[in-house]
């Protein structure tokens, strides 16, 4: 598995990513464009009867999509990260929602709880995404949606490289064979991409709904052995040193992703990409003037020392 598609390592790098999730992910990888286009895939018809789920829920960005579709009483929010759903709880359109600690792999409710089930930017942490979308079915109703987002691999070499390195990017077939093995009918899906990015197949959002009450025929059975555990490491020493290694070395690569995706926000005008430039923030831009910076310093060094 990659380095961040494990849930100890994971728990650990949004510990710390919380503080700046909002400034320097969301507006940059998960826009609200891109959120509003995945949510529209799904039937809000009826929103003041309709109980959601949003599993892998963060510092609450989606949650405050799916907020103005259905009242906000409604919508339960599952995360691990405790400092994630803290951002989350205190943003007063979410005021009203429920949060809940728990595993995309294990949720803690019921079979045929909910009527909408959504999950976005989750499934690259999963160590078994088949089990993550067989849940999506068990704890939906007979007729309701299970809506996922999620990156597709990258085609760019130095992407797909950085990518497969650091969390689970699915090629898309695999997120349509999640859902077929699932059992879904009536499967439909979208792209969605940020405005600097030129590839349109950036991301995608795929929906189903569940035919029938009760857990997904293909799913393993109660006390099966089939999940994907914590990987079997030795000591405790053994144990950490893995976790404090992967997490260095996959937070490494995940920050690599900010300043090239910097780069190709304020480079898309005059690469012809089309779409509304934001403004940068003050996060952003203390991350461009960082490797500016650095960049600086090895072209002087290089210069200085051809002398």
């Amino acid at each position: 598995m990659r380095l961040m598609q494990h849930k100890r390592e994971a728990y650990w790098f949004y510990r710390y990513l919380s503080n700046f999730y909002d400034k320097l992910v969301n507006p940059l990888f998960w826009t609200e464009p891109m959120r509003e286009k995945a949510l529209d895939l799904a039937d809000w018809s009826g929103g003041e009867l309709l109980k959601v789920v949003d599993v892998g829920s963060g510092t609450g960005f989606t949650t405050q999509g799916i907020a103005r579709r259905v009242p906000a009483k409604n919508i339960i929010c599952v995360d691990q990260s405790p400092e994630q759903m803290e951002r989350a709880m205190v943003k007063p359109d979410l005021d009203d929602c429920r949060f809940r600690l728990g595993d995309a792999e294990r949720l803690p409710f019921a079979d045929d709880t909910f009527d909408r089930y959504v999950s976005a930017g989750s499934i690259e942490y999963w160590p078994d995404p088949q089990q993550g979308v067989f849940e999506s079915y068990r704890v939906i109703k007979e007729g309701g949606q299970a809506l996922l987002i999620g990156p597709i691999e990258p085609v760019n070499p130095i992407s797909k490289f950085i990518a497969n390195a650091w969390m689970l990017f699915p090629p898309e077939h695999e997120y349509h064979g999640y859902y077929e093995r699932a059992g879904f009918k009536d499967i439909r899906y979208t792209y969605i991409r940020p405005h600097w990015q030129e590839n349109e197949r950036y991301g995608i959002a795929i929906i189903g709904t569940k035919p029938a009450p009760g857990r997904s025929p293909a799913a393993p059975q109660r006390g099966s052995h089939a999940l994907v555990e914590a990987d079997p490491e030795g000591g405790w020493l053994g144990r950490n040193l893995l976790l404090t290694g992967r997490l260095l070395a996959g937070s490494l690569a995940g920050f690599l992703f900010i300043p090239m995706a910097l780069l190709a926000h304020v480079t898309a005008p005059l690469r012809g990409v089309e779409g509304e430039v934001q403004p940068l923030n003050r996060e952003q831009k203390a991350v461009l003037y960082g490797l500016g910076a650095v960049t600086a310093f090895f072209v002087l060094r290089a210069i200085f020392r051809k002398r």
